[in-house]
């Protein structure tokens, strides 16, 4: 199958031909019909988060389960399905307690000494995030895939993997927004669009998109947020607290900048919640202060937004089937796999939303 593959950090992907094994026990063989471009993939890309080499990134994608190993009774061959990197073992401590994305994944990936899943002749590919999803197939554990409803859009369906389950976790789940809650988006990427859909499914009362870049704000008042702030403006965090006449409920983080997390925690009013989604850099630290923590406020990480995805993922599928969430604005583009590299350029800009590959 055709792969792209990252040899090494800081380099372009490069098209291989790599072989994918046959299913082992509870595994499932995929056909890999689109997967999204997340700024997660870049993190690894450019080193800023380490990963064994050589490997195949890519994380939100959908596809045709083509076969299915021992054992296997999530899935079966002909099932449209959604991908999650957030594998469960469904054995744990977080599994059991119904924490599934903090689980580190157990016995879904192959123990050491078996056969890798991916290899180039006699070199063995590692396998990102459980998936690598930028490849014509894909080999994963029952326990990193759901069936959905096979009239959904596979184009469509793939974003839902991350960017969508993240952003609609955050509000649904970690931030658990009740009707009238004033939020703030801060970074208006995939994520951050997904959050401001689904903060006006749940009901919120205000939706202020915080993003520096003017398109990336007109895509969030047409998915609901009410306004929209600059957020390399001059006294733009200001501006949002006299709006709000004091600050917001929730502030929820969703680019991974440390200054957007700083911003996050700044506009909560008293008693408020700052959720932050984006990768952070490793070193970095976002706090509060001892009178932030006088005033009741809080600030928590939400890995995946606190996903439940086998249930989450055909929701949030009904609920674009439905016309309420809009997966077609968060979508800019759609490019063949030999287009990658120029995807994570267009990241890396920080001017478009999601380019997704499609697979003929």
């Amino acid at each position: 199958m055709k792969a792209a593959v990252l040899y090494e950090a800081k380099t372009p992907l490069v098209i291989e031909d790599v072989t994918v094994d046959k299913p082992g026990p509870r595994e499932v063989l995929i056909r890999t019909a689109a997967v999204g471009v997340c700024r997660s993939d870049l993190h690894f890309v450019d080193g800023a988060y380490p990963h064994a080499m050589p490997c195949i990134p890519g994380h939100e994608a959908a596809g045709i389960v083509e076969a299915v190993g021992e054992g296997v009774t999530m899935v079966k061959p002909g099932d449209a399905v959604v991908t999650c990197l957030s594998a469960f073992c469904g054995q744990c401590e977080f599994c059991v307690t119904g924490r599934m994305s903090l689980c580190l994944g157990g016995d879904t990936r192959r123990q050491p000494g078996a056969p890798p899943r991916l290899r180039m002749g006699d070199t063995a590919v590692n396998q990102m995030l459980n998936l690598s999803a930028y490849a014509e197939q894909m080999l994963v554990h029952e326990h990193a895939c759901v069936a959905i409803n096979p009239e959904m859009p596979l184009d469509r369906a793939c974003v839902i993997g991350c960017a969508v389950t993240t952003g609609a976790g955050a509000v649904f789940h970690a931030a658990d927004i009740t009707p009238g809650d004033t939020v703030a988006v801060v970074g208006c990427g995939g994520v951050g669009l997904a959050v401001v859909n689904a903060a006006k499914i749940a009901g919120a009362g205000r939706i202020i998109a915080i993003d520096p870049v003017p398109e990336k704000r007109a895509l969030a008042e047409k998915l609901g947020a009410t306004d929209s702030f600059d957020s390399s403006a001059d006294g733009a965090a200001a501006q949002v607290i006299e709006l709000t006449r004091g600050g917001v409920d929730h502030a929820i983080e969703a680019v991974g900048r440390p200054t957007s997390g700083e911003m996050a925690v700044k506009l909560l009013r008293r008693g408020g919640t700052a959720t932050v989604l984006g990768m952070m850099p490793l070193d970095h630290k976002v706090g509060l202060s001892a009178l932030d923590l006088l005033s009741g406020k809080k600030l928590q990480g939400a890995f995946m937004g606190a996903n439940r995805f086998p249930v989450d993922i055909p929701r949030l599928v009904d609920f674009y089937m439905r016309g309420l969430l809009d997966l077609d604005t968060i979508i800019a583009e759609r490019i063949p796999l030999e287009q990658i590299n120029h995807a994570f350029d267009e990241l890396r800009k920080g001017d478009s939303v999601r380019s997704v590959v499609v697979f003929g």
